[in-house]
């Protein structure tokens, strides 16, 4: 093996070593002896081996769960409350050189924000309000990260665990107000039954025709129950108009 094959072997190690594909959705931050130097697209790259060296990011949506959070609401509730933060890197030099870790502060700065909104509000508010809490968690979170180049896409509350006997009083309470509407129902029900047979009683008493009508039904379906004798008293003013008869 001769000096020219030797040499020849280590320039192509040496550019081997040095070449980096970057994904279309990465890029690249490069570094010459620690110090940075430019961004890199995606494509075919090639780097000085030992001399510089990247750092790839993400610059996809990035979603990670805000853990569970022990919050006492302004009502003194205590619960446990965890979400969901939605985020994208849009300044890729600002996401590193400007924070150490990026996601773990994302994370803390998300954490301190769920405990300190769903602490400033009632109960009742943070159950039937999670989209406008998921903004506000979102606002606070922006302030910083907007300063690293990172836009915080949206925040997500996903679970409340509340206490036994928390859960048990609101499911009590859900039971009451199921039956107070069931009560209000039938009273409103009963109330249009009543107007109703009201106004069929007013009907009947000015037309004795639909009086006869009426008691002509109730015998017949009463003969239709059963096959038995009924005694029913009729009234005499009632019966077809017929002669008298002469005692």
């Amino acid at each position: 093996m001769n000096r020219f094959t030797i040499l020849f072997g280590i320039l192509a190690i040496f550019l081997l070593a040095g070449i980096r594909i970057i994904f279309e959705y990465k890029r690249a931050i490069k570094f010459r002896f620690g110090k940075y130097i430019k961004t890199l697209n995606p494509g075919f790259r090639w780097i000085i081996p030992f001399i510089e060296t990247i750092q790839i990011v993400d610059i996809r949506v990035i979603t990670f769960n805000i853990d569970s959070q022990e919050v006492m609401t302004e009502d003194n509730v205590p619960c446990s409350i965890d979400g969901v933060v939605f985020f994208k890197i849009n300044d890729p030099e600002r996401a590193v050189l400007e924070v150490e870790e990026y996601k773990f502060a994302i994370t803390q700065l998300a954490q301190a924000a769920l405990r300190d909104v769903c602490g400033k509000v009632e109960l009742d508010t943070i159950l039937s309000k999670r989209e406008e809490m998921g903004k506000n968690i979102k606002e606070i979170v922006e302030l910083e990260t907007k300063e690293w180049g990172i836009e915080i896409i949206d925040v997500k509350i996903k679970d409340i665990q509340l206490p036994e006997n928390m859960r048990r009083m609101m499911a009590n309470q859900a039971e009451a107000e199921r039956s107070r509407r069931a009560r209000i129902i039938l009273a409103l029900a009963e109330e249009q039954a009543a107007s109703k047979l009201l106004e069929a009683g007013k009907l009947i008493d000015q037309s004795p025709s639909a009086i006869k009508l009426r008691l002509y039904q109730t015998l017949s379906n009463i003969a239709a129950e059963k096959n038995s004798t009924i005694l029913f008293p009729f009234p005499e003013e009632m019966l077809p108009n017929q002669e008298k008869k002469s005692e």
